[in-house]
């Protein structure tokens, strides 16, 4: 398992190694040792995975309390994911990354507690899936607004995305309820 640094230091790349042969592959996606040799010490509570069409975009979700780490993959199809700083006190408030992800590349993403999170689909359809470090909590979830200019994500669109009605009224960055 290889981890890459992005332009916010505690948001990760993580490349998975991949044994291949005509048949098919085998990788790990998760393993407590091999994660915590990474420095990563995770302990996670709940999985999660999703199905979406081309176009749908899905964020920027976070949880206010109980706040959600997140190791999140794609096992079919590809997505653009995002992950933005909402820690107030951190010198990167309000920055953001995102990588595609696939399941060519079989790349994952952490994001830790203290970020929103959110995803476009690229592909005709997608399947999404993560592991989250904290339970599912509706009265604390929170929603940034994906297209907030503040934070100018640059999100690879083709026309215009469909999204749930929670998210197409996510909260700016300046009036959201963020982390210290």
């Amino acid at each position: 398992m290889k981890l890459i640094a992005t332009a916010l230091p505690e948001v990760l790349i993580v490349e998975p190694i991949v044994f291949g042969d005509p048949r098919g592959f085998f990788l790990e996606s998760w393993n407590r040792k091999t994660f915590a040799s990474l420095g990563l010490e995770l302990d996670f509570v709940q999985d999660n995975h999703s199905r979406s069409r081309k176009g749908v975009l899905r964020g920027l979700h976070y949880q206010l309390h109980q706040p959600q780490g997140k190791l999140v993959r794609v096992t079919h199809g590809a997505v653009f994911d995002v992950a933005v700083d909402l820690r107030r006190s951190s010198p990167h408030f309000g920055r953001w990354e995102g990588i595609e992800l696939s399941a060519e590349n079989q790349r994952m993403f952490w994001i830790p507690p203290g970020f929103a999170h959110g995803f476009l689909v690229l592909s005709e359809t997608a399947d999404f899936l993560y592991k989250t470090t904290e339970y599912y909590a509706p009265e604390h979830e929170r929603c940034l607004l994906w297209n907030d200019p503040e934070i100018g994500i640059c999100w690879p669109l083709d026309g215009e995305p469909a999204l749930s009605a929670k998210d197409r009224v996510g909260t700016p960055l300046q009036t959201a309820e963020g982390y210290t």
